[in-house]
This record gives structure tokens, C-alpha cells and sequence, in this order.
């Protein structure tokens, strides 16, 4: 048989292989996170029929006679490249903008994916749409995260509870108004700031701070004050607190003759709200000035009891739970992980890869971290399939398939005419 008809069966094969591979490409042109195949051939053996041989001095050298038997399929490579944006809105899909991989488990096996359209299942574990648990860290009561540690199932409850917080500390802040023609010892320039604490059954607490002027130097602004500090309701429960305040110009407060509790610096611990051990008030911000805004408390740590009603995805990666009560609370992060060779990755079908040979070790890490992308919740990674590239493909796999048909043809010809010699 004629060598022509073996090397164009072997074109056949490749380009039959060719066609697969663009197909399939074009098939899964709208699948969130596929990424586009492409074939690479090679040429098969050769067969020397005549040798070449180097110059001597009589005669010059002559180049090897080589007649190649085919072609074959060299490799299936896979383009990781980017897939364009699809925004849907939808709070649990997740698009990975840069490298790496979802982390999933099914089985024991761990899978690692670029679709992130998530679900939950009846447990609250985060889940693909085929049923793998997504993998990450979940936070400590502390709402703390620990990147470091063994990989878990992500789970998202809603309506879980967040128990409530005592109040340890109030910050205050701004400016205790100064009457600079108020009379030394009349009381006439009284300012009142609110604040709210909670105690360890997140009961609110209301106070009034009461700031009642007593002497001002209208030559440098020095001025000073009493303190008192009560229920805003009036009630005696817990016994109010009293202290003289003194400003330096444009300075921060002092503290003296405290009916209860401590003083350290700029900061009053009062005993009776709050936590056990007491509310520290922390006063480094405030000022004594003829004008400005009034002062207020702009921050405290405690909170009263609430469930959990929503969450928010950041670009790290960290889950975010929003509860009832207004607090914002971490519960935990998704896992990224990326591959010296993601190419090397073994295919598993449902838009998945498991570890490959070739593949190297999955490399663990949060989203934003090292060489990972980053993450955007309420979009996908579409197909990053090229249509116009895929039907070039098909054009040129169906005539290189019909080329070598045409091969096949010609050489059934030749070999019937070596059978026609003999009449």
C-alpha cells in the first residue's frame, strides 16, 4: 500500500480530533467559566531513504531524502485567559478578576473551579450548582479568621443568632461649647451630650452627659467644668457620677474629684453600666471652644441581640454577615488556589479540574493575596470562547479533513492503476 494513503488516514484523525475540540468549544461558548481547547499537531516518524553525507575533497555533501508518515496530535492546551464580565446581581455569584481558582470538595476529593455560581443547600453550606461545598474559613465567635488554618465547608445561616455585647468603652468627640460671657459660678452655659450603652443582656442603656460651665478666662480660652453622668430617664439606678473637668486652651480635658470610679489620662472608667467592669468614656477627642460642633459620642463596642439577615461579599473574599441589631460581623472567607501549571489540570467534567500530574500543588491563599485575583460578588466569568476564532477552526479542520480525503482518493486511483497494468 501506498505510503500517501497512511499519512492522509493520520490527517484524518488529527483534524477528525481538531473538529471535536472546536465543537466542543463552540458548545459551551455560554458556559459560566469555561475555557476555550485548542489542538497542537506534530509530525509522526519519518523514513530516511537515502542518507546524507557531509563534503569530502572530491565532491560536495548531499542533504538527507526523508519521507514523513503523518501527522499527530501533539497536545490539547486550555486557555486560562480572562473571561469577560456578566453581571447578574445575585448575592452568591462570585467572579475571580486575575488568577486562581475556586476550592470545592466533593468526596473527599478537592476540585477547583472558575464558575462561581453558588447556592445553599438545607444546611447552609455554600455549594455549587452540581453540589460541591464550597471551601474556606469560617470565623471564631470573635468574628476573627484565621487564613492559616484547614480548609472547611463554608456555611452562611440566616437568622443565625449574634448574642449581645456589653459596652466597654465610649469614644466622645468635638466641642464642649464655652460661654466666653458666661459668670463664674452661675451656671449658665449647660450642654448636654447623649450617649447609649448596653449591658451583658444587650439591654440599652441611655445616658445624659451633663457639662455645666464654671469659670472661663476670656484671656486665653482656659475654662472649667462639672461632669455628670446619669440615666437619661432620671433614674438614680446606677448612682449617677459627678467630676470638675478642667480645659487648658484648645486642650483636652482633666479630670478631678470623681464621686466613682477611675481616671487615666483622658479617660473615665465609671462603674454601675455597661460591662461588669464598668464603661471607660474615652474623651481624647473633645475640646472646650467658643464655637464648633457640639460634642457627641461617636463611637461604643456594645450591642444588643440580633440575627443574622443578609451578607456582602469583599474583594478578599470575606463574607460579611449584616444581623438585625446593625452590627457587621465576618463569617468567614472563601479559599482561592492557583497552579505553577493550571494547563496540567485534569478536566472532571461540570466545569471542574482536579490536581494533574503536571499540574504542580494547589497553592492556598486568599483572594488579593500574592499572584490571586481578586473577587466581585453579583457577577460571573463568561466563556472566554472567541466565536470568530472557533468557526475560522471549523473552516480550516473541514478542509484539511477534506484534504486529505482527497489524498485517500487520489491514491485509491494510483493504486488502481497498478492493477490495471496487468489486463
Amino acid at each position: 500500500m501506498l505510503r500517501s494513503m497512511f499519512s492522509a488516514i493520520s490527517g484524518l484523525r488529527a483534524h477528525q480530533t481538531k473538529m471535536d475540540t472546536v465543537a466542543n468549544n463552540i458548545a459551551n461558548v455560554n458556559t459560566v467559566g469555561f475555557k476555550t481547547q485548542n489542538t497542537v499537531f506534530e509530525t509522526t516518524l519519518t523514513q530516511v531513504l537515502r542518507s546524507g553525507r557531509g563534503p569530502d575533497a572530491t565532491e560536495g555533501g548531499t542533504n538527507p531524502a526523508q519521507v514523513g508518515l503523518g501527522v499527530k496530535l501533539a497536545a490539547i492546551t486550555t486557555d486560562f485567559g480572562q473571561g469577560k464580565t456578566q453581571n447578574t446581581g445575585r448575592a452568591l455569584d462570585f467572579m475571580i478578576q486575575g488568577d486562581g481558582f475556586f476550592v470545592t470538595e466533593n468526596q473527599g476529593q478537592q476540585l477547583y473551579t472558575r464558575a462561581g455560581s453558588f447556592t445553599f443547600d438545607g444546611a447552609g453550606k455554600l455549594i455549587t450548582a452540581d453540589g460541591n461545598r464550597v471551601q474556606g474559613w469560617m470565623a471564631d465567635a470573635a468574628g476573627k479568621i484565621d487564613t492559616g488554618g484547614t480548609l472547611e465547608d463554608l456555611q452562611v445561616q440566616y437568622g443565625a443568632a449574634l448574642p449581645p455585647r456589653a459596652t466597654t468603652s465610649v469614644t466622645m468627640s468635638r466641642n464642649v461649647m464655652i460661654d466666653a460671657a458666661a459668670v463664674n459660678g452661675a451656671d449658665t452655659n449647660v450642654r448636654v451630650a447623649k450617649a447609649t450603652v448596653y449591658n451583658a443582656a444587650g439591654v440599652e442603656q441611655r445616658l445624659n452627659l451633663t457639662w455645666t460651665q464654671k469659670t472661663v478666662n476670656n484671656t486665653n480660652g482656659n475654662s472649667t467644668w462639672t461632669l455628670k453622668i446619669a440615666n437619661e430617664d432620671g433614674t438614680t439606678t446606677p448612682t449617677p457620677v459627678t467630676a470638675d473637668v478642667a480645659f487648658t486652651a484648645g486642650g483636652v480635658p482633666t479630670f478631678s474629684n470623681l464621686s466613682a470610679g477611675t481616671t487615666a489620662g483622658n479617660k473615665m472608667t465609671i462603674p454601675g453600666w455597661g460591662n461588669a467592669a464598668g464603661v471607660t468614656f474615652d474623651f481624647g477627642q473633645v475640646t472646650a471652644q467658643a464655637a464648633g460642633t457640639a460634642i457627641s459620642a461617636v463611637d461604643q463596642d456594645g450591642f444588643t441581640a440580633g440575627s443574622l439577615s443578609s451578607f456582602a461579599l469583599a474583594e478578599d473574599g470575606t463574607i460579611t454577615g449584616v444581623y438585625t441589631n446593625n452590627e457587621r460581623r465576618a463569617i468567614g472567607k472563601l479559599a482561592l488556589a492557583t497552579f505553577d501549571n493550571p494547563s496540567g489540570l485534569i478536566n472532571m467534567g461540570n466545569t471542574s479540574y482536579a490536581i494533574g500530574d503536571n499540574s504542580g500543588v494547589a497553592l492556598i491563599g486568599a483572594a488579593g493575596t500574592g499572584s490571586l485575583g481578586t473577587l466581585t460578588s453579583g457577577a460571573l466569568e463568561m466563556s472566554n470562547v472567541d466565536l470568530s476564532e472557533e468557526f475560522t477552526g471549523l473552516i480550516i479542520a473541514q478542509r484539511g479533513f477534506q484534504a486529505n480525503s482527497k489524498v485517500i482518493t487520489a491514491s485509491d486511483e494510483l493504486l488502481q492503476d497498478l492493477v490495471n497494468l496487468k489486463r
